[in-house]
């Protein structure tokens, strides 16, 4: 299941790639800084899946078992993942024509929130079915449910915000995929700790 569920990350990653591309007219320099909707769509759904691997890997490394419904909500996880670069590219296509703007940011934002909320069924049902081990005392678990709400609701919002201004939205989804990938909590702790240890 691990492996099988890396490689799906690796090569949903990896094909977002793949669809960078710079088109004429202009100079080199002109058609590179006018893919800038590619660079942003690549960076968006990188730190997403990054984040989802994060969840994923921090589940997997505490399970004690799996069952079958486990691995069948595992898959489904897989797939919306693995679906991502596809709405990543309309989106990036549309951020420069926008006649098909709405739809496009819509549909990416429907798909990063399913990513989400399937990360979060995955956890609740490994949770509810006791498949973690048990903890030691004093460990704190990897996976963090006191984020995950705020970032749900925002993601809902995004979407909604992005069926008037979609620029909006798409700035939001980059907000949304830093505050899952960045580790505030753990470099503010390093920060107190250097200052007061000099």
């Amino acid at each position: 299941m691990e492996a099988l569920s890396d490689g799906v990350f690796s090569f949903a990653s990896t094909l977002l790639v793949v669809d960078l591309a710079v088109n004429p007219p202009g100079t080199p320099l002109q058609q590179f800084l006018n893919a800038w909707p590619g660079y942003l769509g690549y960076l968006i759904s990188f730190l997403t899946i990054g984040a989802t691997w994060l969840l994923h890997t921090g589940m997997t490394d505490r399970l004690e078992r799996v069952d079958s419904i486990f691995l069948r909500l595992n898959l489904l996880v897989l797939l919306v993942v693995a679906f991502l670069p596809f709405p990543t590219r309309l989106t990036a296509d549309a951020l420069q024509d926008t006649a098909g703007e709405m739809v496009a940011v819509t549909l990416y934002g429907l798909t990063l929130l399913t990513i989400r909320c399937l990360g979060v069924i995955l956890d609740a049902y490994a949770r509810g079915e006791h498949l973690f081990a048990a903890q030691q005392p004093g460990e704190e678990p990897r996976t963090t449910r006191s984020r995950q709400w705020p970032v749900l609701i925002g993601y809902a919002i995004a979407i909604l915000i992005g069926l008037v201004a979609p620029n909006v939205a798409v700035a939001l989804y980059l907000a949304l995929a830093l505050y899952l990938i960045v580790p505030f909590r753990d470099i503010a702790r390093v920060v107190r700790e250097s200052r007061s240890h000099p």
